[in-house]
């Protein structure tokens, strides 16, 4: 397996148009990812096996923090490290670009997402109530950088 990580583009973003809702997580719409791309303030990364992209995760860049937006594997590829890839490759991001911590938030319920982070020593710093679709509670992580 030959994987790639690089910055995404708006040709990356319409080769993966028509099978976003399908192949990936329905959380992120076309509109709001492009206009991701025209944020000067917000950095996304693509994942490509063979000229396929399998992934994608995106950071906002606050004052000293940044936050991750998302990582999404294509649902025919989990399980394969992709995810841990992406998130390494946020991580060596923020640290190059001195911010002092990266932030997120996980749905308290996904349990997979939760151990990734914390294997990559996030630490969880708070809980936002009802926050998916005013139901779900999502638990607030931080990695801390020295």
């Amino acid at each position: 397996m030959n994987l790639e990580i690089y910055n995404m583009t708006i040709l990356d973003l319409n080769s993966i148009k028509e099978t976003l809702s399908s192949d990936f997580d329905d959380f992120w719409s076309y509109s709001i990812l492009q206009s991701e791309l025209e944020n000067l303030n917000s950095e996304y990364f693509v994942a490509k096996i063979d000229n396929e992209i399998v992934g994608f995760a995106g950071i906002w860049k606050s004052i000293d923090d940044v936050h991750i937006t998302d990582i999404v594997v294509k649902k025919s590829h989990r399980k394969m490290h992709i995810g841990s890839t992406l998130l390494q490759k946020l991580i060596d991001t923020a640290q190059y670009q001195n911010f002092k911590s990266i932030t997120l938030e996980v749905n308290e319920n996904n349990l997979p997402a939760i151990n990734l982070y914390s294997k990559f020593l996030f630490k969880k710093l708070g809980i936002r109530k009802k926050y998916y679709n005013n139901k779900d509670n999502a638990i607030i992580m931080t990695k801390f950088f020295e």
